[in-house]
């Protein structure tokens, strides 16, 4: 295994040329332009590069905005000493080696000469066109980054919203970041520190993002050396001990190479070494290192269906590691990277991860969004616009920048932004969840369903009261995983709002900002309502939700009892709870709410237990005379009937109830959803005691497969 591959200094193309000689070009650049015939010297790299990813790429453009940049940057060095042309050559060189298009190489040569020449805008335009204009005046947009903590923030939301607009100018300012690094040891230490400090914070999870898996690695290569120089050494010294004739890897590589062969599976197997950070955090993970700890192998071949086939012929004729299997082809991460992952146990014992994809795949996962061409060109085929439109419709867009053009415009502050921004891209893995519609939504890991009600609805979640994961009532607190299907429930009330107990259960940006703007707006909902607390627990709305105006009236050990509930308190009103709708004999417990009623629940309500988070004490209530009796009044109740949809359905379950001689107050019944229906019936019965027999006879209904009690709101007739 050759050291030199996971090294930083390392090209980034598996077969990749020499690094281009900085000095070398400088000495060419100062030549000064060539004649229009001849392609010039100094960009003889990235023309080969380009040609190897686009043959029949025009080079004409190059050639031009070669000569541009030579002649506006002549006279102006580095702080290297080096030409300045030096530094956007080197730039579109490691674009070229990513297989970016020839637009892209083209405003990468021009991308500084607006900001630091006196080219302007409009000449750009008038020799190269609209599209290269319009990624240099997104470059030209971001500015000189100012690393003082004032300017970090704005400076980096100019950035992150021309990204939204054209992932290429992302994709040049990564790359522009990376000839930075490569270069920094002409500044002074503190300040290369606090370079790789945001390479390490923005930059890098950017690029992981973006799936530029190159570009991300060697930064964390470089910055690793800079902010951790002892761990880098010894790092260097374990992969340079580690190079020899006796590596484990090329023996299995080589079993795998003759298995697929056998198999009539055509395939490229490769040893894929660590980079530095990679082998760095498998050491601190598993201590002492194995000899397959410094690679991994790829398999490469033609099509998806191979790759599966190519997983088959392992997993039987070597012993896979079934707990390293993951497929993300069939569930592509938030970045556009998709491969099968899995691992094999090899001669002597020695375990093997192997990584599985095509070629195109290999592509996307090495270069991101850099592999995919330019995403805005129009389709032949396809209609022209009839009105010009000033957002840029990109379908290969990663999700996540999608949902960071609609966050960043609701945090008007730069600080909100900044802080934000640094939160979500702190999260290192993502989840994606179902919609019930066939959609998928992109979550962090650890998000709720408060995030999936924002990501689904936008600012309408403000009315969320709870949602159905998997097909089951839940919380808005209920934590997803990855594969859920979710169905956030919305109240008909548009002008209620959320709960500051919201925040925390958020963990995206949009939640966060939303449920922020809206109490913003809302300085008066800003703390917990006492009535509403108790009844829909600590501001989560949905969990243990109650409205007040849907509480049964009770009273108190002074007067006259319907329901035969007595709390300890003679001259408080007393009300039983919409969202549990107690009966006999559930045991009680009781809250005062506004105006000094109590209000009283089953102790197996979940407000019970949020009341008692928030420090609300709780008052003894029971029923009367300890006998668990009504009166004549009979009691209430609210059932949830889940069931799959069938005709007559409706009309059996309301025989049941009425053969149980209940009443039935209100009833609703939910739009069937992938054949599941669910009712909920708000109901009167003569006596609790009817309350099982009343539950299975339900149950008993063909294609009723649950009843239960209510915990939310019920409706009223």
């Amino acid at each position: 295994m050759s050291a030199e591959a996971a090294d930083p200094g390392a090209p980034l193309r598996r077969r990749s040329r020499p690094r281009i000689d900085l000095r070398r070009l400088g000495r060419v650049a100062l030549r000064g332009p060539v004649s229009r015939d001849r392609l010039p010297d100094a960009i003889s790299h990235v023309a080969e590069a380009h040609r190897a990813h686009h043959p029949d790429a025009d080079l004409t453009i190059l050639r031009r905005a070669y000569v541009l940049a030579e002649s506006s940057h002549r006279g102006q060095m580095r702080k290297s000493g080096e030409p300045y042309i030096t530094h956007p050559l080197a730039v579109t060189l490691i674009l070229a080696e990513l297989g970016a298009e020839t637009t892209t190489l083209t405003a990468s040569l021009l991308h500084d000469t607006v900001e630091d020449t006196e080219v302007t805008l409009d000449q750009v335009k008038e020799q190269f066109g609209d599209e290269v204009c319009y990624l240099v005046d997104g470059v030209t947009k971001l500015e000189k980054v100012d690393y003082g903590a004032a300017a970090e923030p704005e400076t980096f939301r100019k950035m992150l919203v021309a990204t939204g607009n054209d992932v290429r100018v992302m994709s040049i300012k990564l790359a522009d970041r990376l000839h930075n690094m490569r270069t920094l040891g002409v500044m002074r230490p503190e300040k290369q520190a606090r370079i790789a400090k945001v390479t390490r914070d923005v930059l890098i999870p950017l690029a992981e993002r973006l799936g530029v898996q190159a570009l991300k690695t060697e930064l964390e290569d470089l910055v690793f050396a800079i902010l951790h120089p002892e761990e880098y050494e010894e790092t260097r010294a374990l992969i340079a001990a580690a190079t020899g004739p006796d590596d484990p890897l090329e023996t299995i590589a080589d079993n795998v190479t003759h298995t697929l062969r056998d198999a009539g599976i055509s395939a490229e197997v490769l040893i894929r070494p660590r980079h530095f950070v990679s082998v760095h955090r498998v050491r601190r993970k598993r201590g002492e290192l194995r000899g397959t700890d410094f690679g991994r192998l790829l398999v490469l071949v033609g099509e998806d269906a191979d790759c599966y086939a190519v997983l088959g012929e392992l997993h039987t004729c070597f012993t896979p590691v079934i707990s390293e299997f993951k497929d993300f082809i069939a569930a592509p991460k938030f970045n556009l990277y998709q491969s099968l992952h899995t691992a094999v146990v090899g001669p002597e014992g020695a375990v093997a991860e192997v990584l599985i994809r095509t070629h195109r795949m290999h592509k996307v996962a090495e270069a991101g969004v850099v592999a995919l061409g330019n995403p805005y060109a129009q389709d032949p085929a396809a209609p022209p616009q009839t009105e010009p439109s000033d957002e840029r419709a990109d379908p290969t867009r990663p999700g996540w920048l999608s949902r960071l053009l609609d966050w960043q415009e609701s945090a008007t502050d730069p600080d909100t932004f900044w802080t934000t921004l640094r939160d979500d891209l702190a999260q290192d893995r993502e989840i994606t969840v179902f919609r019930t519609d066939g959609g998928t939504l992109g979550l962090p890991a650890g998000a709720s369903c408060v995030d999936a009600a924002y990501a689904q609805y936008g600012d309408l979640a403000h009315t969320a009261i709870g949602a159905r994961v998997n097909g089951r009532l839940a919380t808005l607190s209920t934590v997803l995983s990855d594969g859920d299907t979710v169905q956030p429930l919305l109240a008909q009330d548009t002008a209620s709002g959320p709960s500051p107990d919201w925040l925390d259960h958020a963990r995206t940006p949009a939640a966060r900002i939303a449920i922020t703007g809206w109490f913003s707006d809302h300085p008066d909902e800003a703390k917990p309502d006492p009535e509403t607390a108790d009844a829909t627990g600590p501001g989560t709305r949905g969990e243990p939700a109650a409205a007040t105006e849907r509480e049964a009236p009770a009273r108190s050990r002074s007067g006259p009892r319907p329901t035969g509930v007595v709390v300890d308190d003679p001259n408080a009103q007393v009300r039983l709870a919409g969202c549990c709708t107690p009966v006999p004999p559930d045991e009680l417990t009781g809250f005062v709410v506004r105006g000094g009623a109590v209000t009283v629940h089953r102790r197996e309500c979940p407000a019970v237990a949020a009341m008692q988070e928030i420090g609300r004490a709780p008052v003894a209530a029971s029923w009367a005379d300890g006998e668990g009796r009504e009166s004549d009044a009979g009691c209430r109740v609210t059932l949830v009937a889940e069931s799959f949809g069938r005709p007559r359905l409706l009309a059996d379950l309301t025989e049941a109830i009425a053969t149980a001689d209940a009443a039935i107050v209100s009833a609703t019944v939910e739009p069937p959803s992938e054949q599941r229906v669910r009712h909920t019936y708000t109901l009167r019965l003569p006596d609790a005691a009817g309350l099982p027999g009343l539950m299975r006879a339900m149950r008993d209904v063909a294609g009723v497969y649950d009843v239960s009690r209510a915990q939310h709101p019920a409706p009223t007739g």
